[in-house]
């Protein structure tokens, strides 16, 4: 398949699995899913502009909370709520203690567990207060923000997805794009999210960077985590990712000190 098709077929293949915009898929296969999961963070990048539209625009007729809390309906809807749906399955699979095949099954059940909604809960709450935040800055300040943690969510994809990280199941979206991210496409997002970041912070250029730094190093922790017990990365294991990198960038970015 030539390089420009492949693009072109990764491209809509992360933008039909990162959002709800109405994109045909076309061909899938590993070398497709690859160049898909290394445009996440350009993906994400695009979802965080929607968002910080969305955080202005309520913000200009409503107070910051109820701001904040339209938008995170809004992120919620613009991916189907899939990744939320995805960190709860994830943490009631390790809260459940349970190794391989058993936590794998529990991931499977319709049904959400305690742990789960505990962790949906927590995120939702740190990010609409994050946001709050966000909505009281200058609106350049207040987009590269929303920018910035929306595509490092993303970007915890790409890092999941980076070779040497094996799926848990021989089959699902974790064993289409398991292992399917080199090092260059990794760095080259890495280094994109990073520029975006230092805008982020009005007056600390570098707290934006950090904030995804740590992140991404709590992703790597989690994911190193999960690995041991489920044996691999899933679909769910990367809508978790998603979910925990974007609120720990939203919480950096708001820190003081």
């Amino acid at each position: 398949m030539p390089a420009e098709s492949r693009f072109l077929a990764g491209t809509r293949l992360a933008l039909t699995t990162f959002t709800t915009l109405p994109v045909r898929a076309g061909r899938i296969d590993r070398p497709v899913a690859g160049a898909a999961m290394a445009l996440a963070p350009a993906v994400g990048a695009l979802l965080g502009a929607l968002l910080a539209g969305v955080l202005l625009l309520t913000g200009a007729v409503a107070p910051p909370l109820v701001a904040a809390g339209v938008t995170v309906g809004a992120a919620a809807l613009l991916t189907r709520g899939l990744h939320l749906d995805g960190l709860a399955d994830t943490v009631d699979a390790l809260g459940s203690y349970r190794r391989g095949a058993a936590a794998l099954e529990i991931m499977k059940k319709p049904d959400v567990g305690p742990f789960g909604v505990v962790a949906l809960v927590v995120v939702l709450l740190v990010q609409a207060a994050a946001l709050a935040d966000l909505a009281g800055r200058s609106w350049p300040a207040c987009v590269a923000a929303v920018v910035t943690a929306t595509a490092a969510g993303r970007l915890g994809v790409t890092v999941a997805c980076r070779r040497g990280v094996p799926a848990a199941r021989p089959d699902g979206l974790g064993a289409l794009v398991a292992g399917t991210v080199g090092p260059v496409a990794l760095t080259a997002g890495a280094v994109a999210v990073a520029l975006l970041a230092v805008g982020a912070v009005p007056g600390r250029p570098w707290q934006g960077p950090l904030a995804v730094a740590v992140a991404l190093a709590v992703a790597l922790l989690l994911l190193n985590h999960v690995v041991r017990r489920l044996g691999g990365i899933t679909g769910d294991v990367l809508g978790a990712t998603v979910e925990v990198v974007t609120t720990l960038v939203y919480l950096g970015l708001v820190l003081s000190g």
